[in-house]
């Protein structure tokens, strides 16, 4: 039986203190149409700010919890028993799935040191590369996750995450070079940093945050084998 943390202060006050604080007014949630998370719209057509605390919402578990500028948490993912898993699933609050990644390196590649999860949203829908080897970073960079999805028309877009992943990261457009989002260490109003498990996570228009969220999850280390 799972069991969800308990409204407790303490919690509620972490919850306050690491949700987005924009002096903007809070953007609208995101639109919910008919059917399961994986049914509403990832996107919009508005630059949108959310802060990702790295923290599961079930007791004991292991996860994160992703809010939008108005503090509302609009995903999360849960792990439960494992902190570094070979399936998981990222969910709207309601736990309605909105994607699913599953771990699927075969041995060769997982000696050379490149490991790959494959995503899927009612059927197959994109692969996640990443490696830590030397040739992979591209010119001394930091770790890099690539990713492949194709859409309607069979045409494949190619993200690709550019930075450590304690540092700012950036991920970047592979056919045009331009930053589609960007994740950083969250900072105060003030411009204090807060822990090194509450991040920043800001995703330009029309760009599907739940990709963005995949390839954050695979370069973070949340779901990469010990």
């Amino acid at each position: 039986m799972v069991t969800l943390r308990l409204p407790s202060v303490k919690l509620w006050r972490a919850m306050v203190r690491v949700h987005s604080s924009c002096s903007s007014s809070p953007a609208a949630a995101p639109e919910e149409e008919a059917g399961g998370g994986a049914a509403r719209r990832q996107w919009s057509e508005q630059r949108e700010v959310f802060t990702i605390w790295m923290k599961s919402l079930v007791l004991n578990g292991s996860g994160c919890t992703v809010y939008d500028s108005g503090g509302r948490i609009v995903y999360r993912v849960d792990n439960y028993a494992s902190r570094r898993a070979a399936d998981v699933c990222l969910m709207d609050l309601a736990g309605n799935l909105v994607l699913r990644l599953l771990r699927k390196s075969t041995p060769l590649l997982h000696l050379v040191g490149i490991e790959t999860w494959h995503g899927y949203r009612s059927g197959s829908w994109f692969t996640v590369v990443s490696s830590n080897a030397w040739w992979w970073r591209g010119g001394g960079g930091g770790p890099c996750c690539e990713f492949r999805s194709g859409d309607g028309d069979g045409r494949v877009v190619r993200y690709r995450m550019e930075g450590a992943a304690r540092a700012t990261r950036v991920v970047v457009d592979g056919e045009t070079g331009a930053a589609v989002a960007e994740v950083k260490r969250k900072r105060t109003a003030e411009g204090v940093a807060l822990g090194d498990d509450v991040l920043t996570l800001r995703v330009e228009p029309n760009v599907d945050r739940s990709l963005v969220l995949a390839l954050l999850l695979v370069h973070h280390g949340l779901i990469t084998p010990s």
